[in-house]
């Protein structure tokens, strides 16, 4: 039987650090549990420079006439500028040694979900993950301030459309609905109050400027959830993210991404002694400031992220990070980068295309036959341009154990070991078989 400390720390490396590089999960063994979780949550913000210029992510300008001939170059353009800044992302998960804080940007990626496909806009939407990445792992309410007035996240949610004369409910609904409050927590007349606050606000597409005017915006005092005063965009969102309500459902949001969707230790009733050393009660307490890095803290060293009843199934993007991780490939540079953005359309999850404002489902979703049958021929593919020395080194009788500490895995099953048998004296097709495993598909 797999140890607590293996299983936790495969956990910790799959779920909050996009799995291992070579040689790293057998270093974090040998550190134990405590030492590399705290190495890989204090890894920091990376200073990524001047990364638009890099990669030329730049105003284009508003979009030619239907029939000019300006048109065609200037789609090329923005789809040129798409393809830079998906695989520039996919890079920076996939080349850094800790990187927590991407991470965390791809949880609120699927958290503040907005798609590429309505705001068509490269700039607005690589500024909408820049903005998710600066508050990551810092003050939730900070995020919500700024997050509020994002361009691509109102125009997602047709904030622009939104005036004292003509409300438009979208964006107020989704603010208490998925991104502070959860369901149940608010009523109808506080949508429309909301919506009263967050009327008049324009979004220049090309660039992503937003600014409120005055005549189109409600004047006057607005009572949400019981509370009367003149709220702005920005004092909402922060009276949001500060209420009760929020400090249940954000660790519930965090909680069913990292630990498990199938969780129930936020909703299980215990006694009041139980409840003050339960996880959930302990997560939930760490959130009271709205800081984000301790209560990663408190849900990496809880209890419930140990808990092998705890599974959790890695989504496309997830599957292939981690796998480019361990293969030591760089998304950019591939033999094919533009069938890899290919490949997680096929899948269903592509950065900058979640498929509604309410993200990416979750788990068992992911497990379909279709879904299965793609990852086989896509593992094959792969593994062809990946470096196999991990595997090539050891002696065939030492490839099992070799590839569980080379992926991360805890533990294979006897079913899954027997599946290995035929393929030992083939290091990429051990390699294929074990990526499509359901030890490494699932993580523990």
């Amino acid at each position: 039987m797999v140890s607590t400390e293996r299983l936790a720390i495969a956990r910790l490396v799959h779920r909050v650090g996009f799995g291992p590089k070579p040689g790293q999960f057998s270093k974090m063994l040998k550190q134990g549990f405590k030492v590399s979780a705290k190495q890989l949550l204090n890894s920091g913000l990376p200073d990524y420079g001047d990364v638009k210029t890099a990669i030329g992510i730049t105003d284009l300008g508003a979009q030619p006439k239907p029939n000019s001939e300006a048109l065609r170059p200037y789609n090329v353009a923005k789809d040129a500028q798409l393809r830079n800044m998906s695989l520039w992302w996919l890079d920076q998960m996939v080349g850094q040694e800790h990187p927590f804080v991407e991470r965390m940007t791809w949880f609120w990626h699927g958290h503040w979900a907005t798609s590429y496909s309505k705001v068509y806009e490269p700039l607005l939407m690589f500024d909408h993950i820049a903005r998710l990445r600066k508050h990551a792992i810092g003050d939730f309410s900070q995020m919500c301030e700024e997050m509020i007035l994002d361009g691509a996240l109102i125009y997602w949610l047709d904030g622009q459309l939104n005036t004292a004369s003509s409300p438009n409910e979208n964006l107020s609904r989704e603010l208490f609905e998925l991104f502070t409050l959860g369901v149940n927590n608010y009523s109808e007349t506080d949508v429309k109050e909301a919506a009263k606050a967050l009327s008049g606000l324009r979004v220049v597409k090309n660039s992503g400027l937003v600014t409120k005017e005055p005549r189109r915006s409600y004047s006057g005092a607005t009572t949400i959830l019981g509370t009367t005063a003149n709220f702005e965009s920005a004092t909402l969102a922060r009276f949001l993210s500060m209420t009760a309500a929020c400090q249940s459902f954000i660790p519930e949001r965090l909680t069913y991404r990292f630990i498990s969707p199938a969780s129930s230790m936020m909703s299980t009733p215990m006694k009041a002694a139980e409840q003050k050393k339960s996880s959930a009660h302990i997560i939930k307490k760490a959130f009271a400031t709205r800081q984000i890095m301790p209560t990663m803290e408190a849900l990496v060293f809880s209890e419930s992220f140990k808990d092998p009843v705890n599974s959790q199934v890695k989504s496309p993007v997830e599957w292939v990070v981690s796998v480019f991780r361990a293969l030591q490939i760089t998304p950019s540079t591939c033999s094919q980068p533009d069938l890899l953005l290919t490949l997680l359309d096929t899948l269903g999850q592509r950065p900058f295309f979640p498929p509604s404002v309410g993200g990416w489902p979750a788990d068992e979703a992911w497990l379909s036959v279709a879904s299965t049958q793609n990852l086989i021929r896509a593992a094959q593919v792969i593994v062809s341009e990946g470096d196999l020395t991990p595997l090539t080194k050891v002696a065939k009788q030492e490839r099992v154990d070799a590839l569980a500490n080379w992926l991360g895995v805890a533990e294979w099953s006897d079913r899954t070991r027997a599946a290995f048998d035929g393929a030992l004296r083939d290091p990429a097709r051990l390699t294929a078989l074990a990526i499509c495993s359901p030890e490494y598909l699932v993580s523990a």
